[in-house]
């Protein structure tokens, strides 16, 4: 059995590139023959061979258009290779990767995965729905990462009975013991809500500034990640009078996480609509036994991952009262927040480890080869 991981960018930066790569690495670690095929982003162009049983093809981007990779090069290199594969494991949304699989000719199975809808861009939704409702026909199966968002994205109404739940795995993220000492006394008295993701408009990150502008002197802030919305926040936040209580921490590194999940009290996501489809940064929260707040996004499986009541709480999205409310609930009662912080770990393991996911995806595969 053959399988080949098909779309978006490298080297990885999203959660739908990592999900993809994580496959290929551990299905071939495995010895399960299992490539990957990405387009090229930031000038990377080298073709990489992972390990025996894993080749990772990566495709000269000759620009990119509306966060999709326009590669000519990965319908060439499919025709050539398609061929070899028992399975075309496609990841959407990837226009460029849709276009190659449909120009390639390729005659064998294929598992499309659903991670998001196309929300926001309606034209190019437009011109793409024609290609997208071929691979959905395609689709030998069409996974998704919550049950939530199979049921409810438009685009896959018709097609329910080839649908199947396989969450996101995470790998363990490591501690950093004396960068979490330095943190915790860095902000010795304070409650930590650290919430991590790029800066742009759909994480929230202003109706949490707003937020914190609500909750008392003894609560900071903290928000990881780099975007274009930087320099707004960072307004937003002078003109809230909030400079001791939010502060934009810019690029995390991955080793450097794990401190930050630790030292914090609560981690917060107060993303505003269905462009987040899952958070991965939830679970990463879990793996840690950090109570989560997060938004009930209609149609989006963000409320899945973090169950209201059990892992944290949910509350309206765009609403800066009710998830300053939400935080307090979580760090003032010490029984709710073991409560939460307990659950948090058992739903990590019960639903979100990366050998989970890769079992599973296993498994389907057999069974689409079989079928």
């Amino acid at each position: 059995m053959r399988i080949l991981q098909l779309g978006k960018f490298f080297p990885l930066k999203g959660g739908v590139e990592k999900v993809m790569y994580a496959l290929a690495k551990e299905l071939s670690e495995r010895g399960i023959d299992c490539d990957a095929m990405f387009a090229s982003k930031d000038g990377y162009s080298k073709d990489i061979q992972l390990n025996a049983h894993c080749h990772i093809y990566i495709c000269r981007t000759y620009m990119e258009a509306k966060a999709t990779m326009i590669a000519p090069s990965m319908v060439s290199k499919l025709k050539q290779v398609c061929h070899q594969y028992d399975v075309i494991h496609v990841h959407h949304p990837d226009p460029m990767a849709a276009l190659a699989l449909r120009m390639s000719g390729y005659k064998g199975k294929v598992v499309l995965h659903w991670h998001c809808d196309i929300v926001r861009q309606n034209k190019l939704l437009k011109l793409y729905r024609p290609l997208q409702s071929w691979l959905i026909r395609k689709a030998s199966v069409i996974v998704g990462t919550t049950p939530v968002y199979l049921q409810q994205s438009d685009a896959l109404k018709r097609v329910q009975h080839k649908c199947r739940c396989i969450p996101i795995g995470v790998y363990e993220t490591t501690s950093a013991p004396s960068l979490t000492a330095q943190l915790r006394q860095q902000y010795a008295g304070k409650k930590i809500v650290f919430a991590l993701g790029r800066l742009v408009l759909y994480k929230g990150y202003d109706i949490l500034i707003q937020a914190a502008s609500l909750l008392p002197d003894d609560y900071i802030v903290l928000i990881g990640g780099s975007g274009h919305q930087h320099n707004h926040l960072e307004q937003l936040i002078a003109t809230l009078g909030v400079g001791d209580k939010v502060k934009l921490l810019g690029f995390i590194a991955d080793e450097q996480l794990g401190a930050y999940f630790d030292a914090c009290h609560v981690f917060c996501l107060p993303s505003v609509d269905k462009r987040e489809a899952f958070a991965i940064v939830q679970v990463k929260a879990m793996i840690h036994s950090r109570p989560i707040v997060s938004t009930d996004i209609p149609g989006s499986g963000v409320p899945w991952v973090n169950q209201h009541g059990v892992s944290g709480l949910t509350v309206p999205p765009r609403d800066s009262q009710a998830l300053a409310v939400a935080l307090q609930e979580v760090c003032n009662d010490a029984t709710r927040y073991q409560h939460y912080a307990q659950q948090a770990r058992q739903r990590y393991e019960q639903l979100f480890r990366m050998d989970t996911m890769i079992s599973a995806c296993h498994d389907l595969y057999q069974e689409v080869v079989a079928g």
